[in-house]
């Protein structure tokens, strides 16, 4: 899975953790920490729905990128890896998602 690209952007967010903010986009939202780095997830979600809703699908995209990359980050930030969202949807494949939310609910 290392090839994927989702493992790549991880792997290159991982190796930011300790550059200098000034030296990339990614270091330096790290180490503004999880307050800015949530607001860019929020944003970045906002940006997508309104594409959506536009229905311009190359804009779409584009945003979707945006999101998956911020929310990577912000996971990044407080330790979740890929390896773990990768078993976490592993482990839901497969169940219906009325079933998952009901059990999240009962824990």
């Amino acid at each position: 899975m290392e090839n994927n690209i989702f493992y790549k952007l991880a792997s290159v967010i991982d190796e930011r953790k300790n550059a200098s903010p000034e030296s990339s986009y990614t270091a330096k939202l790290l180490h503004a920490g999880v307050e800015k780095i949530s607001k860019k997830v929020i944003e970045e979600a906002f940006e997508a729905c309104l594409a959506a809703h536009n229905g311009d699908t190359a804009h779409l995209t584009n945003e979707i990128c945006d999101l998956f990359y911020h929310a990577l980050v912000l996971g990044a930030s407080r330790g979740v890896t890929i390896d773990a969202v990768a078993a976490e949807l592993t482990r839901r494949f497969g169940t219906s998602g009325i079933d998952e939310k009901a059990s999240r609910k009962q824990q």
